[in-house]
C-alpha cells in the first residue's frame, strides 16, 4: 500500500482520491489551497501535486526538507524547473514532472517525434500543433503542446512549428500535431475521453516513484529512454 499526500483537490484531485484504491492506493492526507505541505503530520510515502502553478516551488522545498517525494502534474511553473532540480537534488528526494500523466499520451508523444524524424527532411512540409481543453484551464498552450512542441524540435525538426490552442466548454483534451505538403496532409491526433486518465496515470507515476532519487518524466514510467 502506497501512502499519498493529496496536494490540491480540484477536480483532478478528486479523482485521485476516488481512484487511490483501485491503485492499492491510500489518500494518507490532503493540502487544500492555502495550506502549506510543510504542514502535514500524518505519514505517507509519496505526494501528488494538482494545485497551482505558484504553490509548486515551495511544496517542492517543503518536500525536500521532508525528504519525500512528489509527482508534479500542476503545469504553468516550468520557468523555475533549474532552480527546483537544484533543491530535489540537494534535498535527495525524487520528483516526477507530468504535462500529462495519460500513459497513451505518453505513447503518442513517441509516435509524434518519430513522425518529426521523418518529416524534418522533407523540407516542403509544414509543422502545426493544436490543442483544445475545457474553458476552465488557464495556460494555454497547455503543457502538453509544449511538451510535444519539444519533442518534435528534439527529434530534429528545426523549422517552425505553429501553436494554437481552443478553450471551450467541457473538453477534457484532445491534440492534435499536423504535417502539411503541397498536395497532402498527415494528421495526428490524442483525445481523451474521461479525465480519470490522468488520476490513473498520476497514482501509477506516484507508486513508480517511491523510493527512487533524480528528475524523472513519464517516459521513466513506461520505460523509455
Amino acid at each position: 500500500m502506497t501512502r499519498i499526500l493529496l496536494i490540491g483537490h480540484g477536480r483532478m484531485g478528486r479523482l485521485v482520491e476516488q481512484l487511490a484504491p483501485a491503485h492499492d492506493c491510500e489518500i494518507a492526507a490532503i493540502i487544500e489551497r492555502g495550506q502549506a505541505a510543510g504542514t502535514v503530520t500524518a505519514p505517507f510515502d509519496v505526494a501528488i501535486d494538482f494545485s497551482i502553478a505558484d504553490a509548486v516551488p515551495a511544496t517542492v522545498r517543503a518536500l525536500a526538507a521532508m525528504r519525500r517525494n512528489v509527482a508534479i502534474g500542476t503545469t504553468g511553473w516550468q520557468s523555475r524547473e533549474a532552480e527546483l532540480r537544484e533543491v530535489a537534488e540537494l534535498g535527495g528526494i525524487g520528483v516526477l514532472a507530468a504535462a500529462n500523466f495519460s500513459l497513451g499520451l505518453n505513447a503518442f508523444q513517441l509516435v509524434v517525434e518519430e513522425a518529426a524524424r521523418r518529416f524534418a527532411a522533407q523540407a516542403e512540409y509544414g509543422a502545426w500543433i493544436h490543442e483544445a481543453h475545457h474553458v476552465m484551464k488557464k495556460d494555454a498552450p497547455s503543457g502538453t503542446a509544449l511538451l510535444l512542441k519539444a519533442a518534435m524540435t528534439g527529434a530534429g525538426y528545426g523549422r517552425a512549428i505553429d501553436v494554437s490552442s481552443t478553450r471551450a466548454g467541457n473538453i477534457p483534451g484532445t491534440h492534435t500535431v499536423g504535417f502539411d505538403g503541397p498536395a497532402d496532409t498527415v494528421t495526428l491526433t490524442h483525445t481523451v475521453r474521461d479525465r480519470a486518465v490522468f488520476a490513473h496515470g498520476a497514482l501509477e507515476a506516484a507508486k513508480w516513484l517511491r523510493g527512487r532519487q533524480g528528475w524523472f518524466s513519464m517516459r521513466d514510467v513506461i520505460g523509455n529512454s
